[in-house]
């Protein structure tokens, strides 16, 4: 046992506790994971993965693992997380399938989409074929610990050639638990998207303003051969919250798979997002926006594997950082020796919108092949002045022209979301804070 875990008694006191019981190979599953977050410990800053991001907040508080109880939520309470054009949902509260708040009508001929721990038994062999098959944790203590503690999630499995016609959506919500401490939910999500399937799938977070709440996730999707997956993650947790998800993704020959991710809350916010492109002609593209100010902290750690040839990647992140805000950015190319014909952008650019705010960006590449094209870039940066001139000289406010390059900035992002309400929620947040929260500048 490390000398970490030994100073955290109440970790210790949560694997103890972990859920029993089911199939032999999950309770296997859980055991290593456990055995392993034993081991490995909390990450601290000596860890270059975790060099610019202290966790020692987390750690040292003692979260109670959350039971699935809590405040009584109503469809009503949750109206401002459910978008109109995604009458289909999985609703997971306090790490609990809440079949009363969810919504799981006209999905099409086969598809299976609810609890992730009824899916355990009643889709047995699709489960344990899949879960856990890419959440790799012999060096990822929060992996470890989700792997170790999760009870219940998500699970979303589509056969081949079936095609939804309208998006769905995977609310996890946490609420005020029963136990004196705040609560910790380690919830799960797996996405199976069979050969030729299409679907649009809505990842949400949430909690009470003002609340302090650990929430440690975990989401597999697997892409199979030609399928089309358009994946948006939205988290806009409490502001006293904490966040650490990873994303681990499989895709497979002439797959497709997008994610757009949006971070609008959280005082520690952790995005881990691993892409594998496993088949000749698969496609990834990464987005994200990310918005911090007071003493939040943003880390967007992603890395695309090209493993197989003829595979295009792109990545586009932008943050928005005010007060003394931090964030981190860090992305990984790597383009094994067979994966000939490879085309890969990536950029990160980031507005700072006060002196204090920071942001540490570092691209890597890694390139074993030779005939590939490789690009990357990264641009820091405050409000251009002379821009902000130009406007005012045509009758702008500073603050309408402020406003007017931040949407911009923004926008680029946000054009890009498919799915028009979701869009229209996410640019009314992201503007009302931007007025609400932001640090604001002097005018010159």
């Amino acid at each position: 046992m490390t000398q970490v875990m030994e100073k955290h008694q109440p970790w210790l006191a949560a694997l103890a506790s972990r859920p029993q019981g089911g199939p032999r190979w999950l309770q296997d599953l859980r055991d290593r994971g456990a055995t392993r977050f034993s081991a490995l410990g909390f990450p601290t800053v000596r860890d270059e993965e975790w060099r610019f991001t202290n966790v020692t907040p987390i750690a040292n508080a003692e979260f109670a693992p959350a039971n699935g109880k809590g405040t009584q939520l109503t469809e009503e309470s949750l109206s401002g997380f459910l978008y109109s054009s995604a009458p289909s949902r999985v609703v997971v509260v306090n790490g609990r399938f809440a079949p009363e708040l969810s919504r799981l009508d006209g999905l099409g001929h086969g598809v299976r989409v609810g609890s992730l721990a009824t899916a355990v038994t009643e889709q047995a062999d699709v489960v344990q074929r899949y879960l856990g098959q890419l959440a790799e944790f012999g060096s990822k203590a929060f992996t470890a610990l989700n792997t170790a503690l999760a009870f219940d999630g998500a699970y979303v499995y589509i056969p081949d050639g079936v095609i939804l016609d309208r998006p769905l959506q995977l609310l996890f919500v946490a609420t005020d638990g029963e136990s004196s401490h705040p609560t910790m939910s380690n919830v799960r999500a797996l996405i199976v998207a069979g050969d030729r399937s299409q679907a649009r799938v809505i990842e949400t977070y949430t909690g009470p303003r003002g609340a302090s709440y650990f929430t440690n996730a975990v989401t597999e999707v697997f892409v199979g051969e030609g399928a089309v997956v358009d994946h948006y993650k939205v988290q806009h947790e409490s502001i006293e919250g904490f966040h650490v998800a990873s994303m681990h993704v499989h895709a497979g020959r002439s797959a497709n798979f997008s994610s757009h991710s949006f971070s609008l809350g959280g005082q520690i916010v952790r995005n881990d997002v691993t892409a594998v492109l496993d088949g000749e002609g698969g496609e990834v593209t990464l987005n994200g926006l990310y918005l911090a100010d007071g003493n939040r902290l943003v880390d967007n750690h992603t890395s695309i594997d090209h493993a197989k040839p003829h595979c295009p990647s792109h990545e586009i992140y932008k943050g928005i950082l005010g007060g003394r805000a931090r964030a981190v950015f860090n992305g990984k190319i790597v383009v094994r020796q067979d994966a000939q014909k490879t085309d890969a952008k990536q950029t990160n650019r980031a507005l700072l919108l006060s002196d204090d705010a920071s942001i540490n960006t570092k691209p890597q590449l890694e390139i074993f092949a030779d005939d590939v094209k490789c690009t990357h870039g990264a641009a820091i940066g405050q409000l251009d002045e002379d821009a902000i001139f130009y406007l005012r000289a045509r009758g702008l406010t500073y603050f309408e022209a402020r406003d007017m390059l931040i949407h911009a900035f923004a926008g680029d992002i946000l054009d890009r979301v498919k799915i028009e309400p979701l869009r229209l929620a996410l640019e009314g947040e992201l503007y009302a804070q931007l007025a609400k929260d932001l640090a604001e500048v002097d005018a010159a």
